[in-house]
């Protein structure tokens, strides 16, 4: 259960979509002065290095960050969010902000941030990535069941960020249940779940749980770089988001046209949809 190492993956088409949707959650959220928790119930450990052997095994920032480095970008989101990780680069791209790292560039001093880790190497390097900020605290426990200790937060404003790595099915069902039991205790913070498109079916059931839950505000974005199958393997990846800031779903619809012609095959699509309305 603890096999799952972000290091493999880091800075492809997957981290592309969630990064960008964390960057512009957080940077509506800096439009007021009010403080608010930052929580990321599955973080890894926050920072990775494209060199190290399990990125160069894989190799999957390439088809992500990568293409995005060099490309002629033309929406602002876009754009800010490759400036984001050049700014943990010289001129050559060879790191990868995580969750931890992209949320600190944005998170104020007034703000705090938490984050869950189980992994004991991803939470020794979460803690040395996180130990120079006091508002920054990391938990070696279950991210399902810290983020309910931390709600509602006495910020009384909260954005939440729900990562799981997926390796045992029950977390597809797991994941809408903590989320569905979060909405409840604080039903005004903002609530993202990232899903990998392994098998559609398992997405399908996350979306009929969540429509059938009683929570309201619900959009979807998903970016697929190539046609569903029924081989083994991630075709697409998305983000599931609760209360969104009103403006996400423009950009959005904006920004996943270019993220597809850029990241996918001939097959590829994306999806932008409000499953419950407001």
């Amino acid at each position: 259960m603890l096999s799952y190492r972000h290091s493999f993956h880091a800075g492809n088409p997957a981290d592309v979509i969630k990064h960008l949707v964390l960057a512009q959650v957080l940077d509506y959220m800096n439009r007021k002065d009010k403080p608010y928790d930052y929580i990321d119930t599955h973080s890894g450990a926050g920072f990775f290095e494209l060199a190290s052997s399990d990125a160069q095994k894989t190799l999957e920032f390439e088809q992500g960050i990568g293409k995005l480095w060099h490309a002629p970008l033309s929406h602002p989101a876009l754009v800010d969010y490759v400036e984001l990780v050049k700014q943990f680069n010289k001129e050559k791209l060879a790191f990868y902000p995580g969750s931890p790292k992209v949320a600190e560039s944005y998170l104020r001093r007034q703000d705090k941030g938490w984050f869950f880790e189980l992994h004991p190497q991803d939470l020794k390097r979460l803690e040395a990535n996180t130990e120079h900020k006091k508002s920054l605290r990391v938990r070696a426990e279950d991210g399902f069941k810290g983020l309910l200790g931390l709600l509602p937060p006495s910020s009384r404003r909260a954005v939440v960020l729900m990562d799981p790595p997926y390796e045992i099915k029950k977390d597809y069902d797991t994941a809408v249940e903590s989320i569905v039991k979060a909405y409840k205790k604080f039903d005004s913070a903002t609530y993202m779940i990232w899903y990998p498109v392994v098998e559609r079916e398992r997405i399908d059931g996350m979306e009929t749980q969540l429509k059938a839950s009683g929570v309201r505000n619900i959009h979807l974005y998903e970016l697929a770089t190539s046609a569903d199958t029924l081989e083994r393997g991630m075709t697409a990846s998305g983000m599931i988001v609760i209360n969104p800031p009103w403006t996400l779903t423009k950009t959005m619809s904006e920004v996943l046209p270019e993220l597809t012609t850029l990241l996918s095959d001939a097959s590829g699509f994306y999806r932008c949809e409000e499953l419950v309305p407001e």
